[in-house]
C-alpha cells in the first residue's frame, strides 16, 4: 500500500467506535442532535471548575477551588464505575456553515492550520475526561485534569478544507487509577457524508484542586467485544510507551544495528584526502544537522491561559507545530504535510509571563519524509535558569524528495537515531 494515492490522499485505519456511543452534549431542538461547537466547550470547561473569565479574579477562583479537596474519593473503589458511551462526545466546527470563524482557522495555502485543531483536540479531550467523572451532585468539579501525554495523531488527509463542516467525535477509551486514554477522530463533511481526517490518543491525568496531587478517577467498564477489544488496545498502548521510555536513548545505548548506521553515516562524511578523524566532509545531497534549526520565542500572556491559568496545553503544540512546519518547509524548499504528530510529553506546565523558547531541528529524512524535532523550555530571567517543559516529535511529508540529514556529531547521532525510532514507529501504524 503506498502511502499517497493519486488524490495525495494519505491512507489510515480509523477505528470505528459503536455506534450506541451516539450522544451529545445538548438537548434536540427540532427532532435531531444539535451540537455544541468548540466556543460552547471551553465555556463549559470554565463552569465545570468555576475558572474565572477574567485574569485579574484568577486568585480569588483558584483559592476558592481549594475548599473542593472534601470531595476527592479516598479510593477508586469509591467511585462508580462508567462505560465509554457515558463520556461519549460530538462537538461541530462549523466552517461551512458559519463563514465568519474561518479566518482564524485559514492558512496561507487555504486550507485549516493544523495548528489551531491541536488546540481544538486539547479542550475536546479534557472535557471529555470530566464527562467521564462527572458526579450529579456536584456543580464543580474537585479534580483538575490535565493533558500528560499527546501519544499520537495520524492523519487519513493531506488537506482540510476551510469551508467544510468539521465534527470530532471522541470519549475515553482506558483508564488506569488516575489516568485517563481518550480516543477522538475528526471528519469533514463533503457531498452530505462526513469523512474520516485523522485519529487521535490523548493520556489525561487527574489531580486535586490545586493541580498539586494525583487523584481518583472512575472505572471503565467496557462492554461487549468491540469495546474490550479498545480497552485492552489502551492497556498495549500503556506497555508500549513503557518499553519505548525505557529503551530511551537516554538511558541506553544504541542497539547494534543502530551503531552500525551511525558508523556508516561516519564513514561516509571522512574526506578521503586526509583519511583523518576530525577531517568531515558532506555527502552530495546532504545538510549537516546543525544546520537545520529555527529557534523562536513566545512571550506567555495570560491570554493563552487555560482554565488552571496555566498555560494552555494546546497553544504549546500550535505554537510547536508552526514552528515545525516552517522547519520542514525552510529544508525541503516546497510546502510540506503533516502526517503524525506522537510522543508529546508535558513534563512541566509553563507559567503565565514566562519566556517560552523553541527549537526545532530536522534529525532524520528518507525519501519525501521529514522528521522534526521541537524542544521547548521556560527561561526564568530571575534564576537565569532553564526547564524543558516539551519536546514534540513531527512527520511530514514533502512534495519533492529531500536531501539527507547528516549528524556530526555523536549527540546528533542520538538525535538522528531517536528521530527514526520515531519515524519507524509512525510508518508502522499507517
Amino acid at each position: 500500500m503506498t502511502l499517497l494515492d493519486s488524490e495525495g490522499i494519505l491512507l489510515c485505519i480509523m477505528r470505528k467506535l459503536p455506534s450506541v456511543l451516539a450522544r451529545t452534549l445538548t438537548s434536540r431542538t427540532t427532532g435531531s442532535p444539535v451540537l455544541p461547537d468548540m466556543f460552547e466547550v471551553r465555556n463549559k470547561l470554565r463552569d465545570i471548575v468555576g475558572a474565572s473569565t477574567n485574569w485579574s479574579d484568577h486568585v480569588q477562583a483558584m483559592q476558592e477551588r481549594k475548599a473542593l479537596h472534601t470531595l476527592l474519593a479516598k479510593r477508586q473503589e469509591d467511585l462508580p464505575a462508567r462505560r465509554m458511551k457515558d463520556s461519549y462526545l460530538e462537538v461541530i466546527l462549523p466552517l461551512g456553515s458559519q463563514p465568519e470563524i474561518r479566518e482564524k482557522y485559514l492558512n496561507v495555502h487555504n486550507s485549516v492550520r493544523f495548528g489551531r485543531i491541536l488546540e481544538d483536540l486539547d479542550s475536546l479531550g479534557v472535557l471529555i475526561c470530566y464527562t467521564h467523572t462527572k458526579q450529579e451532585m456536584q456543580p464543580k468539579s474537585p479534580l483538575s485534569i490535565v493533558t500528560a501525554l499527546v501519544d499520537k495523531i495520524n492523519l487519513c488527509k493531506k488537506i482540510i478544507y476551510p469551508d467544510c463542516d468539521i465534527k470530532f467525535t471522541g470519549n475515553v477509551s482506558w483508564v488506569g487509577k488516575t489516568s485517563m486514554e481518550v480516543t477522538m477522530h475528526m471528519l469533514q463533511l463533503h457531498d452530505g457524508d462526513y469523512s474520516p481526517v485523522l485519529d487521535a490518543t490523548f493520556v489525561m491525568v487527574a489531580r486535586d484542586p490545586e493541580n498539586k496531587r494525583p487523584a481518583f478517577v472512575n472505572p471503565l467498564v467496557p462492554e461487549g467485544p468491540e469495546e474490550e477489544k479498545i480497552f485492552k488496545q489502551g492497556e498495549l498502548n500503556k506497555l508500549r510507551r513503557i518499553d519505548f521510555s525505557t529503551a530511551s536513548l537516554l538511558k541506553m545505548a544504541p542497539t547494534a544495528e543502530e551503531r552500525n548506521i551511525v558508523h556508516d553515516i561516519f564513514l561516509n562524511t571522512l574526506d578521503t584526502k586526509t583519511v583523518s578523524f576530525r577531517s568531515r566532509k558532506l555527502p552530495p545531497n546532504s545538510v549537516w544537522m546543525e544546520d537545520t534549526k529555527l529557534k523562536g520565542l513566545q512571550i506567555c500572556h495570560p491570554q493563552e491561559r487555560n482554565i488552571f491559568n496555566r498555560i494552555f496545553g494546546g497553544f504549546l503544540m500550535r505554537k510547536a507545530f508552526e514552528l515545525g512546519w516552517a522547519t520542514a518547509c525552510s529544508y525541503g524548499g516546497s510546502r510540506p504535510f503533516i502526517v503524525s504528530v506522537d510522543d508529546i510529553m508535558f513534563q512541566k506546565p509553563v507559567e503565565i509571563g514566562s519566556l517560552l523558547l523553541l527549537s526545532a531541528q530536522v534529525c532524520y529524512t528518507e525519501k519525501n519524509y521529514i522528521q522534526i524535532r521541537v524542544h521547548t523550555e521556560v527561561y526564568d530571567a530571575n534564576t537565569r535558569e532553564h526547564h524543558t517543559t516539551n519536546i514534540f516529535h513531527f512527520t511530514f511529508i514533502s512534495e519533492n524528495e529531500v536531501p539527507r540529514v547528516v549528524p556530526n556529531t555523536y549527540g546528533e547521532s542520538m538525535l538522528y537515531l531517536d528521530g527514526k525510532r520515531h519515524f519507524d514507529a509512525v510508518m508502522k501504524e499507517i
